[in-house]
């Protein structure tokens, strides 16, 4: 059975996952308007993982006889920003859910729910990765300054990312039912 702090805090990051959901979904639109495509499917594909990442959660909770309770979501105003500042609002992003992440395997600590610790300690693992990846856009987008050429190209390698398999977000994927 899980534990009754580390089930309310999971279901809290379950909020939060969905709300990174939003706010890579909202980025991916800003971009698209841009036109930069690559940039704009790169937060789609993200948007994607984040909702896995929230599912992830949600499953552990029911695997461990626990009650999912599904927040209401807090409508996180991205904005439509240029490049940069976007990749910035990205990367302080994850270090966020980081923190939160790293709350829950306290609190199952401290409850002795030692039977959560390898998900959350995959999600740290996972959460290295995401901060890594939107640092070091931003470290590039600050490198290329105001490049158009730059830009250009660094969208054109974002747009190489792929979906994970069976994506509803995929809008290349033809197997999706409507």
């Amino acid at each position: 059975m899980i534990g009754e702090k580390t089930e309310k805090a999971i279901n809290d990051q379950i909020k939060h996952e969905l709300e990174s959901f939003y706010v890579y979904l909202s980025m991916s639109a800003g971009f698209h308007e841009q036109n930069l495509n690559g940039m704009g499917h790169w937060m789609r594909c993200q948007a994607h993982e984040e909702l896995a990442h929230a599912m992830k959660f949600y499953e552990h909770i029911l695997d461990r006889g626990g009650s999912v309770t599904l927040f209401d979501l807090k409508q996180i105003h991205t904005g439509r920003q240029s490049p940069l500042q976007s990749w910035k609002t990205a990367y302080e992003h994850e270090k966020f859910i980081t923190g939160k992440i790293k709350n829950i395997l306290k609190i199952s600590r401290e409850e002795n729910d030692y039977a959560s610790e390898p998900l959350l300690l995959w999600f740290l693992n996972e959460q290295i990765e995401e901060e890594k990846s939107t640092d070091e856009i931003v470290r590039q987008l600050t490198m290329l300054g105001d490049s158009p050429n730059g830009i250009l190209m660094l969208d054109r390698k974002l747009a190489l990312r792929a979906f994970s398999s069976g994506s509803p977000l995929d809008p290349g994927d033809n197997n999706i039912v409507a």
